[in-house]
């Protein structure tokens, strides 16, 4: 029943600074909680992409949305196989989280060139 980035409704009072959900571990029933600070995203993993355009082989520049009311973003999409793709975003974005959607647009913002879920990022090789 939490969020990542959920801060209230925790349960929990009396640390030096507020704590936000951080990552969520269904099967093991957990809920890590931590400082604002440690939910900064700068690397994002895509899956099920769906391009609007020639993604190539280079990555490439491109503004991202991962929430639909916050501000695109300046980011670089490397398309990567089986449709996934890599989002490294410039500036870093809040309490991403798996499942949502991650959209990117042309630099001015004018088009969509694709888009894809979230997925954890994956450790090793």
């Amino acid at each position: 029943m939490f969020t990542v980035g959920q801060r209230k409704g925790l349960g929990l009072s009396g640390n030096g600074e507020p704590l936000f959900v951080l990552k969520l571990d269904a099967a093991a029933r957990r809920v890590v909680v931590g400082p604002r600070e440690a939910l900064r995203t700068r690397t994002i993993s895509l899956a099920h992409v769906n391009w609007l355009c020639d993604p190539g082989v280079e990555a490439m520049s491109a503004r991202v949305k991962v929430r639909s009311t916050r501000t695109a973003t300046p980011a670089r999409v490397t398309a990567r196989a089986e449709g996934c793709a890599l989002v490294e975003l410039a500036d870093g974005e809040d309490a991403v989280a798996p499942g949502q959607a991650c959209v990117f647009y042309e630099e001015n913002g004018s088009r969509v060139l694709g888009g894809g879920w979230i997925v954890p990022r994956r450790t090793g090789p």
